[in-house]
Parts: structure tokens; C-alpha cells; sequence
């Protein structure tokens, strides 16, 4: 019966943690909470509806698919995410991955076909063969991150998106709102262009649309301009007075309405030759597997997507869980945002994450759960299955111009680069790598460049760490460093050494000089000193009738004096006196690991100097052990709680010494 009941309560964790809404659900307060939600959802959906359909243009693919990216994923999330306030859906920088993935995979090179009724006629392009073709691409990238973000998740793997230091992100999606605005142009200003993809696709880009400038279609950019103009306003008013605003004014959802209006009844596409969306097929596809022989040239980039769409998702859901008082879990969102992309890709999707901008319009506007999100999702269902037709006239230039005006935000952060400048050079690097990287070589290797130069920068700091030598605070038990604290003083004869780093294979002999360096030990002048006490020993012993004089080096200043002696004594033994530092006390607080490469220069070291003891962490002295290091010269009885143990320790082995001169590191 104890077993039983231990099972059924594993059993209710294991579906609470898998599926978070039977944990808000149940005690759902309609009356405090539905009609914000309702608020929010209707608010939300309205914006989720125009980026839908201009979101799919960034992702090459036909903007129904948009739509559909907009209704799967973000039922699924209500069901299976822990954040109540993200709203998932397109967005801007994964379809624009997702865009240069399809673009490369299936270019408009491989759709030029000749015209059926002649051979002397140009070749033309199958757009709906490529279209589709796109469509097969993107939806088995999209499996195939929904697999990657449910791996993770379940192997606990949530922590990855650590290493997209903040940094990081922002040169990343700074560099992705100018591939966008790059990408859009030519919808802007009605000429036809190919889509480039991979290094320097950014430089092409813009030396097409500028080598077709002369065919700029006046119509469409004026149009285009007005839209950017409009919404421009628009969003600098909501800013302005959101405190007054009982919601966001639409600006996305009016100009979609209005320049389809403009474009229906002015005939736009006819007589103007202005591109449009145009068909949108009503109703939903039936679910279908994906294109699987497309998986193998797909890995790579889908890791890219995965990360960077779990990495914007956590970020956000973390600022607002902060901000409202509740925790979300990194591996059930990895789990959550896996099976959105998962399922909804045999529903013809493509892949997802949470957008800014709407996810402010869903807090903003009074959303409490996600019950605003499915009320959303509800809405942009009702326009697929009833009213999507309605859209088709619907101006390509007003949709790059909804996509342009919602990346004034991501643009916003050059003003990091000052403030970076002031406060740390090392993640202005990183920054401006990340932003570099990107712009010329593309989001995906972009990616893996700025990766690669943050790791770069731990390696760096720690391989150049800050050490000093402390001194004690009288009256205290207290040690910092004597160059930035007057009262910190040294004891006569002893040396504090802190460095603020973990000793490993790639700083090890950086620390043993550093440390040489500031204590003014040369543990080789020792040994040679010892090896001179040892023959002068050995010489008394075995020869009592041979006169032997020794004679001393003297030392000033730490500068080497003359030898003096009577050089016409029979034997003459010279020794140079020992560094006038006795004791080393070595503090380890701050050092979080040694591997065995540290350790072989610390107990190299020990050897030199006699006696190795230091103060450090319970967890140093259990790798340490593991390490086989208490052997030998080396024990346990050397490790000290504290540095000012250490210190009495060295005071009263030096004062009960014998008259010779030791060094010891402690």
C-alpha cells in the first residue's frame, strides 16, 4: 500500500511538472483574472495576427504558414510552459534563420524551368514548386529543434543558455534587426531581388537592391513609407502615454486593415504592379510527416535555431517571473518550447520562440495567465478557418514595414557600447564580435564565432588573474590587500598570497612565477643553499681535524654583497644566506577547482620550499585528496579554517625553530 502510494505521488509530480497548467488551472479565479485576460488576449492577438503574415515572409515561406506558426505552438505552450505573461510565436530573428536555412537548402536556382509552348523563350521560375519545397525545409528544421529543445530539457540541459552571455545576445539580435531590415528593402521599394544566405549574404543583399534601384515601383514605396511613418507614431504614442492608455492603440492591425482596403479598392496589384500576399488558402492542413532525407544538412543550423529560440524564451520569462513575484523552470521550458516545435511541425510550422514585443502588449494590457495567449491563438484560428481570404490583397510593403518599426527596439541597443566602454572593455568585445560576426558572416556562423570568443575571454581572465598580498587588520581576523588598505600590515617574515583564480593546466606556471614574483621567493636559490648546508654538514662529520672555514654572503636590500672569508684557509665552504620570508601563506578562498596539472606545480613548489599548508574550501581539499596531493612532503595537517590560523601557525613554527634559517609555504 506504501508503494502504491509513493508511485501515485510520482506519478502526480511527474504530470504536474510536464503539464504546468494543472497547477494554475483548477484554482483559476474567473472573476479576478478572466476579464484581463480577455483583454490581454484580444489585445495580444490582434498584434500576433500582422506579425504572423510578416514574420512568414522572413522565413521564405508563403504568410499562411505565418498564421499557422501562430495558432499551433502557442496552444501548446498554455498547456505545457511555466511562464504566465511570454507570448510565443514568430519572431523576428528565428525566421530569419530559419529563412537563410531554406533560402540556402532551396534556392531559386533550382525552380527555373522552361515554358512548356516554346524553347526560344527564357527559362521561368515554379514559385509554387519552390514554395513548397521552402515549406519542406523549414518544417523539418522545425522538428528536428523541437527534438534538440526536448533532448535538452529532459537531460536537465537547461543551463546552455548561460553561455549566450547578455552581451552577447544583444550584438547577436542587433546584427539580426540589420539582416532584417536588409531582407526587407526590397519589399519596401518593389524590386525583385534574389535571397541570399550564408557570409556576406548582407553585403549582397543590399548591392542587389541597389544595382535594381532604378526600378524602384513608386506606388509601393510610397505606400511602404506611409505605413513606416504611421506606425512610427504609433508606437512612440503608446510608449509615451502607456500609463494612460487602457491598451496599446493597434497600430499593426490597422494598417494591415486599411492598406488591404487601399489595395482592394485602388486594385494595386492590376494596375500598379504592387506585390501582395495573395493567396490564403482557408482552413487548416491536415497533419502530415515531414521530409525526413532533409534531416543530415540540417543539424547544425537547427542547434542554432534551438539554442537561440530557448535563450530569447528564458531571458524573457525570467524578467517577468521576477517582476510578479513567481520561478519558471528552465528544462520544463526547454521541454515546453521543444514540443510546440515538435508537434506543430506536422501541422506545416515552422519554428518559434517568444517575441518581445508582444509578450510587453500581453503584460501590459493586464494579462494574468496564459488563457490571454490561447484567447490569442483563438483569434488568429477564427481568420485562417473563416476570414483569411480577406487578407490576400494585402501589400507585401506593409508588412516590411510592420517587421521594420518593431525592430527599433533591438536597434536601441548601440546605446550599450558607452556604457559598456565605462564598465567593462572585455564584454564590449564580446558585444561588438557577436555584432560583427554576425552582420558579415551570417546568424548561424555569426553564432558560433561570438560562442566562441566569450569562452576565449573566460580562458583569458582566468589565465591572468589579480594577486596580492594580504596583510592582517589589527584587533581583527581579517586579511586584504596591503596596496589597497593602509591598515593591512604583514607580519615580519611571512607572506599572505591570494589570487582570485582556480589553478589549472592553463595557468598553473603563470601562478607559481606570480607568486615567485611577489614574495621574493626563489625556491631555486633555496635548494642551492640547502644543497651547500648539506656538503658543509657532511664535511664537519667526516673531517674534525681539517680546519673549515664558511664563509656568508652578504644580503642588503635583497641586493647580494661580497663574500667574506679567510680565502687562505685550507677549505673554504661559501653559503649565501635564505630569503628573509619565512612562511608562505597561500589563501585559496576564491580558487573553485585545481586540476592535476595545478596541482603537480603546487606540490613542485612545496618540495622547494620544505612545507606546503594552505587555507582553502572543504570541496579544494577533497579534489586535492582525490588527487593524490597529501603525500609525501605534503599533508593534511597543513590546511587551516582560516588565514589567520595559518599565520599563528607559521609565527610559532618560526619561533620555536632552530637557529638555521627554514622556508616554508603555508
Amino acid at each position: 500500500a506504501l508503494g502504491k502510494k509513493c508511485s501515485s505521488k510520482k506519478a502526480k509530480a511527474a504530470a504536474l511538472s510536464l503539464l504546468p497548467i494543472l497547477t494554475w488551472l483548477p484554482s483559476y479565479p474567473v472573476k479576478q483574472y478572466l476579464l484581463s485576460d480577455v483583454v490581454s488576449g484580444l489585445s495580444t492577438g490582434v498584434v500576433q495576427l500582422p506579425q504572423g503574415l510578416a514574420y512568414a515572409m522572413l522565413a521564405a515561406v508563403p504568410p499562411v504558414y505565418g498564421l499557422y506558426s501562430s495558432f499551433y505552438p502557442v496552444l501548446l505552450y498554455t498547456f505545457f510552459g511555466t511562464s504566465r505573461h511570454i507570448s510565443v510565436g514568430t519572431f523576428a530573428v528565428i525566421s530569419l534563420m530559419i529563412g537563410g536555412v531554406v533560402v540556402r537548402e532551396a534556392p531559386d536556382s533550382m525552380f527555373y524551368v522552361l515554358p512548356a509552348n516554346g524553347t526560344n523563350m527564357s527559362a521561368v521560375l515554379d514559385v509554387e514548386a519552390r514554395d513548397a519545397r521552402r515549406v519542406q525545409v523549414a518544417v523539418v528544421l522545425t522538428t528536428l529543434v523541437g527534438i534538440i529543445q526536448i533532448v535538452f530539457g529532459l537531460l536537465r540541459f537547461g543551463f546552455v543558455a548561460i553561455y549566450l552571455t547578455e552581451p552577447l545576445v544583444r550584438g547577436f539580435t542587433t546584427a539580426a534587426a540589420f539582416h532584417v531590415v536588409i531582407s526587407q528593402l526590397k519589399y519596401l521599394l518593389g524590386v525583385e531581388t534574389q535571397r541570399f544566405s550564408g557570409p556576406l549574404s548582407a553585403v549582397y543583399s543590399v548591392k542587389a537592391v541597389l544595382s535594381k534601384i532604378t526600378t524602384t515601383n513608386v506606388t509601393t514605396l510610397l505606400l511602404g513609407l506611409s505605413c513606416l511613418v504611421f506606425l512610427y507614431v504609433i508606437k512612440h504614442l503608446n510608449e509615451r502615454y502607456k500609463k494612460k492608455l487602457p491598451i496599446p492603440i493597434p497600430g499593426e492591425i490597422i494598417v494591415v486593415i486599411v492598406s488591404t482596403g487601399v489595395s482592394y479598392g485602388l486594385s494595386l496589384s492590376d494596375d500598379y504592379s504592387v506585390a501582395i500576399v495573395g493567396k490564403i488558402p482557408t482552413g487548416l492542413l491536415p497533419p502530415a510527416a515531414p521530409l525526413f532525407s532533409l534531416l543530415p544538412s540540417l543539424v547544425t543550423d537547427s542547434f542554432a535555431v534551438a539554442i537561440v529560440g530557448f535563450s530569447m524564451g528564458i531571458s524573457l520569462a525570467k524578467i517577468f517571473a521576477l517582476k510578479h513575484g513567481y520561478s519558471v523552470d528552465g528544462n520544463q521550458e526547454l521541454i515546453a518550447l521543444g514540443l510546440c516545435n515538435f508537434i506543430s511541425s506536422f501541422f506545416q510550422t515552422f519554428a518559434i520562440t517568444c517575441s518581445m514585443s508582444r509578450s510587453l502588449v500581453q503584460e501590459s494590457t493586464g494579462g494574468k495567465t496564459q488563457i490571454a495567449g490561447l484567447l490569442a491563438s483563438l483569434m488568429v484560428l477564427l481568420v485562417v478557418v473563416a476570414i483569411g481570404f480577406v487578407f490576400q490583397p494585402l501589400p507585401q510593403t506593409a508588412l516590411a514595414a510592420i517587421i521594420m518599426v518593431n525592430l527599433l527596439g533591438m536597434f536601441k541597443q548601440f546605446r550599450d557600447i558607452p556604457s559598456l566602454w565605462r564598465t567593462s572593455k572585455i564584454e564590449l568585445a564580446i558585444w561588438l564580435v557577436a555584432y560583427v560576426a554576425s552582420l558579415l558572416l551570417g546568424l548561424d556562423y555569426g553564432l558560433l564565432v561570438a560562442i566562441s570568443f566569450a569562452i576565449l575571454t573566460v580562458i583569458y581572465r582566468t589565465q591572468s588573474p589579480k594577486s596580492s598580498i594580504l596583510g592582517h587588520v589589527s584587533s581583527t581576523g581579517l586579511y586584504y590587500d596591503v596596496d589597497d588598505y593602509e591598515e593591512a600590515a604583514e607580519y615580519e617574515g611571512i607572506k599572505v598570497f591570494h589570487s582570485n583564480s582556480s589553478i589549472y593546466f592553463a595557468n598553473s606556471d603563470l601562478y607559481v612565477n606570480t607568486l615567485k614574483e611577489k614574495t621574493g621567493v626563489n625556491p631555486v636559490h633555496i635548494q642551492a643553499v640547502r644543497k651547500a648546508q648539506k656538503k658543509l654538514k657532511e664535511k664537519t662529520n667526516s673531517n674534525h681535524s681539517s680546519p673549515l672555514k664558511v664563509c656568508a654572503k652578504v644580503s642588503q636590500n635583497g641586493q647580494l654583497g661580497d663574500r667574506h672569508c679567510d680565502l687562505n684557509s685550507e677549505e673554504a665552504v661559501f653559503l649565501e644566506p635564505l630569503n628573509a620570508v619565512h612562511s608562505i601563506v597561500l589563501d585559496w578562498t576564491s580558487a573553485s577547482f585545481i586540476d592535476s596539472v595545478g596541482a603537480k606545480a603546487i606540490k613542485q613548489l612545496c618540495s622547494d620550499c620544505s612545507l606546503l599548508c594552505f587555507h582553502l574550501q572543504g570541496h579544494l581539499l577533497s579534489e586535492l585528496d582525490s588527487l593524490q596531493f597529501f603525500t609525501g612532503n605534503a599533508t593534511t595537517d597543513m590546511v587551516f579554517p582560516t588565514v589567520h590560523d595559518a599565520v599563528l601557525y607559521c609565527q610559532h613554527l618560526h619561533s620555536c625553530s632552530p637557529a638555521a634559517p627554514t622556508n616554508e609555504t603555508v
